[in-house]
């Protein structure tokens, strides 16, 4: 019956009951406590020595006689209850919070599936999962279904900016091709003169920026989403892939690469894993100096690019990972400010991914970005 109650009334009754119950407890013992003193002191003068002199005394002594022995056998009384009392109210406080944590446990059972539950999903494991409607109807289980219709509007959302990211993609991405191939055919074409040939690869370019521009956006979008693909990824084994690639980009802008790795494995998606680091990278080497050097360095739960380049401030850090913000002071090796999303980029694969990303400016120029895994989203 009283799994109905709701969860005010049950808490209420099982407290109610449990306090009635250690009341009764300690009532029961301080009686007995009480029972065994007195009787263990009912004949205070029963011993023959004691009655031989009460005969032989005066009225008025064997008045103060009794007196004394009223007060002394009050005082054994009231400190045997104190002592033996406080050692019973320790025993029966102890064993109402053992009962009360378990009936506390036990009640809010519930809650915990929700918290579990939320903690899941909060570290990426989709908006799919829904709380089975357990127990009574009470406010945990209006809790419940209010959690499961949040998070079937949430999932109805994020299923639908997924499939706005796959139509985008494919709707912008479709022009800008046939618009370079137009460009192409153009400038390739027989008798066409030097001017068209300049002003199509000029055209060329800034078709180029517009699709690069457009992949960023679609992959910063599609990375604060969930993922979608889970494997154990070697972050490591993707970095070194990704500076035998940059090589050639590195050695035209003059740049040394180095690299230590140590093995670095992640539950992930490698495909953004490796936009991450190459992100990491190219950034690297766009904004360095000639004669720069940039340092790559995989451990067991992180990774760590670091370049020479233009000193930057403390404080210019945290904007450096905001959409579209650069140095305008920058200059380049290579010629080439980026699009300003690299950064905004790793941020938004590292916390799809549970990890964190942190940069630190050089004493000289340049900046060390570390991205610290957690283990398993």
């Amino acid at each position: 019956m009283i799994g109905r109650w709701s969860i005010r009334g049950r808490l209420t009754a099982l407290y109610g009951g449990l306090f009635l119950l250690a009341g009764a407890a300690l009532l029961a013992v301080t009686y007995l406590l009480v029972w065994q003193s007195l009787n263990g002191r009912l004949q205070p003068f029963t011993d023959v020595a004691s009655l031989r002199e009460l005969r032989e005394a005066s009225s008025d002594e064997v008045i103060e006689a009794i007196r004394t022995a009223q007060v002394r056998y009050r005082d054994e009384v009231l400190q045997s209850l104190l002592t033996r009392g406080g050692l019973a109210l320790l025993c029966v406080a102890g064993i109402a919070v053992a009962f009360g944590w378990l009936l506390a446990r036990s009640a809010l059972q519930p809650v915990h599936r929700i918290t579990e539950a939320a903690r899941r999903i909060a570290a990426g494991h989709g908006l799919h999962e829904r709380i089975a409607p357990t127990g009574p109807r009470d406010e945990v289980a209006e809790l419940a279904e209010t959690f499961n219709a949040m998070l079937e509007r949430l999932d109805r959302a994020f299923d639908g900016q997924r499939r706005f990211v796959a139509d985008a993609s494919h709707e912008m991405r479709t022009p800008l091709a046939v618009k370079r191939a137009l460009i192409e055919v153009s400038i390739t074409r027989p008798g066409a003169s030097a001017d068209a040939k300049q002003l199509g690869a000029e055209l060329l370019k800034v078709n180029a920026r517009h699709e690069r521009l457009i992949d960023g956006l679609l992959t910063l979008a599609d990375s604060e989403n969930e993922l979608t693909e889970r494997t154990l990824t070697s972050v490591s084994d993707i970095a070194e892939h990704v500076l035998w690639q940059s090589s050639a980009v590195a050695e035209r802008a003059g740049v040394v690469l180095h690299h230590e790795m140590a093995p670095c494995e992640v539950v992930g998606d490698p495909v953004l894993l490796e936009r991450l680091v190459r992100n990491l990278v190219d950034n690297a080497i766009r904004h360095n100096h000639r004669n720069g050097w940039v340092d790559v360095n995989a451990g067991p739960d992180f990774l760590m690019v670091a370049n020479t380049g233009p000193r930057i401030e403390p404080y210019e850090v945290e904007g450096l990972f905001r959409p579209f913000r650069r140095l305008d002071r920058d200059e380049t090796s290579t010629g080439d400010r980026g699009l300003g999303l690299g950064l905004s980029i790793v941020r938004a694969i590292a916390a799809a991914h549970g990890a964190t990303v942190t940069a630190t400016p050089g004493a000289d120029g340049g900046l060390a970005v570390t991205v610290r895994f957690a283990g398993e989203p």
